[in-house]
């Protein structure tokens, strides 16, 4: 998987909305359309196999549509051409990492040195807390 293959392939497929913000802007906010909606089909872009597509999918299940395309809202920025880079590059680097496969965990086991010194803690604790309790009448 390249990402810049991902990358101009995802501007391409890219569905952009506009809407006025609710963000910064003061009175512009009235007037101008700067909040941007993206949207992509998964299945229109190139560069992902069919494995890290579903893999994309499975990750990102909570921010597809109805139609099963990826969407990002972005109205951080008072100008439309800024939110709209913002939101494409969004959408890229939220493709780029679902579809990467995560690192198999390998189990390891404690050394023989950390057991000692964690013992050790274990018994210089215990004695502390032996000594706050009264002692006994023998």
């Amino acid at each position: 998987m390249r990402a810049d293959l991902i990358d101009g392939s995802l501007r391409a497929a890219a569905e952009l909305e506009y809407a006025r913000s609710s963000g910064p802007g003061g009175q512009n906010v009235n007037k101008v359309e700067t909040k941007v909606r993206a949207r992509v089909d998964l299945a229109r872009v190139d560069g992902l196999s069919e494995a890290e597509r579903e893999r994309v999918r499975a990750t990102l299940a909570s921010r597809l549509d109805a139609d099963g395309r990826l969407f990002v809202a972005v109205d951080l920025e008072r100008s439309r051409a800024r939110n709209e880079a913002i939101a494409l590059a969004r959408l890229v680097e939220l493709v780029v990492k679902a579809a990467r496969v995560p690192k198999k965990r390998k189990p390891t086991r404690p050394t023989k040195a950390s057991k000692e010194r964690r013992l050790a803690s274990k018994r210089s604790r215990s004695g502390t807390k032996a000594g706050r309790s009264r002692p006994s009448d023998d």
